[in-house]
């Protein structure tokens, strides 16, 4: 018999990342581990790292110490603890790690975290196992099916890996170095873990890449099949009323997909189209092989196709070179569009990528235009959000909220809603009347006397 070991996840960085958690869970689970929220408890605790930001980095460094502390009380109190770091760091870093730290057992890069219980097993030998080739076969082949109580366990809605790697070569990223070249999965197998997260419960999927509208998974027939044709595949699968994607690049914004937003109902008006700025120089410079009108006429052509879409985006501030007649540029452009939320950050540099060789931005004057940019962002969201209120909105609820008898659910736009509901009600989909907004969040009441159950009120 397995004996029963603790496992503790825990993701930095992008939904990919817990996306890949969730699988590293699942293909654990066969050797014997179950998951733990407490570190402390944990036979095996994997760090699932991000590389994209240098203080997500140091972040991860200072994570390790932590952990490396309850793995010495572990070894006081008679029991092993391993430490694995996965995900892009250890792409990134590999042998590095083990060096400078000295506490880590096993560094499985981005594509090889299925070779891990095999790395586990290895681990007799006492000797850190570093693992960050990119491997010839396909991690996913080699991944089996959730379980169905796994996915159960994680709720109404779930993520799906559809691509990973980027060709662009932007001058500030990493992934195409951590991540590798753009890989898609085939539209049936996609299909099939999509139809078992329905049959488990889950009513909302989005659909996530690194470049995910570069989709150019193998079709039914054997030919290559765009983002949107795999959209409308899915969109057929019973118990799936929601459809989502990201994160997107402007040049891959095809026509078959900006129609698909007008013709299937199940895919959300919600678009994350990242432009990180606003000025061609700039653009220009990093690379991204778009320009400012090109971008506009995306949204444009997303606008006409459906009216009621809602844009959010990444911008990048105080990219090498940058000027404030530059910064301008991207202030003014969103102005234009009107945005219903964006991440922003200040640049920084990246070891191995071209932008961290150019002309460094002074940090004080990076700072200053961020908090202007961030502050004309959060008037936008806060308005896009105020609008709703006095309306009637479609809310999926996906969960217990923190009161006695509420429940949180989102609505079309991301926007999480807090009601008064009964906890049968979880997945589905219903009308609520939005009465007020919080910072985070907005407030509604069940449409209709008939789904109207008698709970506790929001004072209680």
């Amino acid at each position: 018999m397995t004996r029963t070991r603790k496992v503790h996840i825990k993701s930095f960085g992008c939904q990919m990342n817990v996306y890949d958690s969730h699988r590293m869970a699942d293909m654990l689970a066969p050797a014997g581990y179950v998951e733990t929220q407490s570190a402390g408890d944990a036979d095996l605790v994997i760090l699932n790292t991000c590389n994209i930001r240098e203080k997500a980095v140091d972040k991860v460094y200072s994570e390790i110490g932590r952990i490396n502390e309850l793995k010495e009380t572990a070894a006081f109190e008679g029991r092993q603890m391993l430490i694995a770091v996965a995900g892009c760091v250890a792409q990134a870093e590999g042998k590095e790690i083990v060096r400078r730290t000295g506490a880590v057992d096993l560094v499985v890069g981005s594509q090889n975290y299925h070779r891990l219980p095999g790395m586990i097993a290895r681990m007799q030998t006492g000797r850190a196992i570093v693992d960050t080739e990119f491997p010839v076969e396909d991690k996913f082949d080699a991944l089996a099916p959730s379980a169905r109580a796994a996915i159960a366990k994680r709720g109404v809605a779930a993520f799906v890996t559809v691509q990973e790697g980027c060709d662009k070569f932007c001058t500030f990223c990493v992934v195409p170095y951590t991540r590798g070249a753009e890989i898609s999965r085939p539209v049936e197998k996609i299909a099939a873990e999509v139809e078992r997260m329905a049959e488990a419960g889950v009513r909302e999927v989005t659909l996530i890449g690194q470049n995910v509208n570069a989709y150019h998974g193998e079709g039914k027939d054997g030919r290559p099949a765009t983002l949107a044709q795999l959209l409308r595949r899915l969109s057929d699968v019973p118990g799936i009323l929601r459809l989502r994607y990201t994160t997107s690049h402007p040049l891959d914004m095809a026509d078959d997909l900006i129609a698909a937003h007008g013709d299937l109902p199940a895919l959300m008006p919600y678009v994350h189209l990242p432009v990180q700025s606003g000025s061609d120089r700039v653009l220009a410079a990093m690379g991204r092989k778009h320009t400012r009108r090109h971008y506009l006429d995306a949204i444009a052509a997303l606008r006409a196709a459906r009216s009621d879409l809602a844009f959010s985006s990444d911008f990048i501030v105080g990219f090498p070179g940058e000027t404030e007649a530059d910064f301008r540029d991207t202030l003014a452009l969103v102005d234009e569009v009107g945005f219903a939320g964006a991440y922003s950050f200040a640049y920084s540099p990246r070891p191995g990528t071209l932008a961290a060789e150019m002309d460094q931005v002074p940090v004080a004057e990076s700072a200053e235009r961020l908090q202007r940019l961030q502050a004309l962002i959060t008037r936008q969201w806060r308005a896009f959000n105020a609008s709703f209120v006095g309306h009637t909105v479609d809310v999926l609820l996906e969960k217990p909220g923190r009161l006695r008898g509420q429940l949180v659910g989102k609505t079309p736009y991301l926007q999480t809603v807090q009601v008064m509901a009964r906890p049968e009600l979880i997945g589905s989909v219903l009308a609520v009347d939005i009465t007020g907004t919080g910072t985070n969040t907005l407030f509604g009441t069940l449409n209709g006397p008939a789904d109207t159950p008698a709970l506790a009120t929001a004072g209680a």
